[in-house]
């Protein structure tokens, strides 16, 4: 029972004792003992005889109901607890990375003299606005998620009675659709390839022809080749360039060490490579045999998606392939753009595309590529038509190669499908499966046409 008196009547030791004053005015105090552990005492004094009441009687309530929330507990700067918070979480590197430059620019310096306790929803909404106008709206949800977990501790751990960012708007993000101008030409791709460093060649057409981001191409092995396809299993660390890296390969984006995805390689693709292991062999870093190591002293243990970007720009503006301004157009992850739309554009099916990109949820893909899959648009013209005026026969709109607003050159594009038209469905299944069996505009081969000008079947 937590018990509410004044000192001044009771307490010989203290400086009003002994007051006989009815409403002398003096503070009032509430004697408790906290649950479990030592069970400490613990006397808050309070101005007025109903302000101490109340906060009895919510400890009263709070130990029926099993909650007790010692206002001691969340009495800690955040400056102190946040950085404790995040040491102990199970993240990347390049999370943490991020998380932590968050925490020290921004988030300290905002409100880290402040104790978890007393801050405030207000204290957070005004961070959100001040933040929101140095980062991007897609920075700021990401780790103000981040913050949102701090707090999410702190009330199971109970410093808290609630957390201050729940019901906190931010900022909303734009659409994550690829842009058309974001996508190389096949023109584009070749002259990269002839212009950037020989050592380096192989990389574009592993990007382009693989979809793989730019870590996991620099991150490639003799024991990734295999028969028909390749086996991505690792990235490289963004400190792998440096001499007292320890880790310089870590696990694929969002999954975890040891998995893999698999992915169909076009025939020109495997010349390539093996070229590339005529012309420069490998090198072993740690107990794996690498493909683009530096071979210059001085030049770094391994390159990264920092270091291997000076050669990329400087191919694009060899080969002339610059913005207005003179900078370069295209990043290395505009080659993933190609490999994706190409893919789409001749009829691969999402879900197939999405797993070899290597997104962990499909609706990824969808929202940046799929304005990309041209059959959306036909279908959708017949579906229409034939739902709101059964009776009459729909107009012929379609050419021999259309594609949706947004999708690669028209080279590119699948054969059309007459409006109405029935698929077989043994050769819709042929499609879908196209991978494996390397037939029809949906297989692998269709996408060797668009990346080598040969037409579906050649080698």
């Amino acid at each position: 029972m937590a018990t509410v008196y004044q000192r001044c009547k009771s307490d010989k030791r203290n400086a009003n004792y002994p007051c006989n004053t009815p409403r002398c005015g003096h503070p009032w105090t509430v004697r408790y003992r906290e649950p479990g552990g030592t069970r400490a005492e613990r006397q808050p004094t309070f101005e007025k005889k109903t302000q101490a009441g109340a906060f009895a009687a919510r400890l009263e309530r709070d130990k029926y109901e099993g909650y007790f929330l010692d206002p001691k507990r969340g009495d800690i700067p955040l400056h102190a607890y946040a950085p404790d918070w995040l040491e102990r979480q199970v993240i990347s590197d390049g999370t943490y990375r991020n998380y932590e430059s968050f925490l020290r620019i921004h988030f300290m310096p905002a409100l880290g003299t402040k104790t978890l306790i007393a801050i405030q929803t207000k204290d957070i909404e005004a961070f959100v606005s001040a933040v929101s106008r140095k980062l991007s709206p897609s920075t700021v949800r990401d780790r103000m998620k981040m913050v949102s977990s701090i707090f999410k501790t702190a009330f199971k751990e109970k410093r808290r009675a609630d957390n201050p960012t729940d019901g906190i708007k931010l900022p909303r993000t734009s659409t994550h659709a690829v842009d058309d101008d974001e996508i190389l030409t096949l023109h584009e791709v070749d002259l990269i390839a002839k212009q950037i460093s020989p050592q380096y060649r192989l990389t574009i057409y592993l990007q382009a022809g693989l979809g793989l981001r730019i870590s996991e191409t620099l991150a490639f092995s003799a024991d990734c080749h295999r028969d028909g396809f390749v086996r991505v299993r690792r990235q490289v660390s963004t400190k792998a360039h440096r001499k007292d890296c320890t880790t310089r390969f870590i696990p694929l984006k969002h999954r975890a060490e040891g998995e893999y995805r698999d992915i169909p390689t076009p025939a020109f693709l495997t010349e390539e490579i093996d070229a590339h292991l005529r012309d420069w062999g490998t090198t072993t870093v740690g107990d794996i045999e690498v493909l683009f190591a530096p071979r210059e002293r001085g030049k770094g243990i391994m390159p990264t998606a920092n270091t291997y970007s000076y050669h990329f720009r400087k191919a694009l503006k060899d080969a002339g392939i610059t913005k207005p301004d003179g900078s370069p157009k295209y990043t290395p992850h505009g080659l993933r753009h190609f490999f994706t739309s190409t893919a789409l554009a001749h009829g691969i099916p999402l879900h197939e595309v999405s797993r070899w990109l290597g997104h962990r949820p499909i609706k990824t893909t969808v929202d940046v590529y799929g304005h990309l899959v041209p059959a959306s648009w036909d279908r959708c013209r017949t579906i229409m038509h034939n739902a709101l005026r059964p009776e009459s026969p729909q107009p012929d709109t379609t050419t021999s190669a259309e594609v949706s607003p947004g999708a690669p050159a028209t080279e590119l594009a699948p054969p059309a499908r007459l409006p109405g038209a029935a698929v077989e469905p043994d050769k819709e299944l042929g499609q879908a499966r196209g991978h494996r069996d390397h037939g029809g505009p949906g297989g692998v081969n269709g996408l060797i046409g668009a990346l080598t000008g040969r037409g579906d079947g050649e080698s």
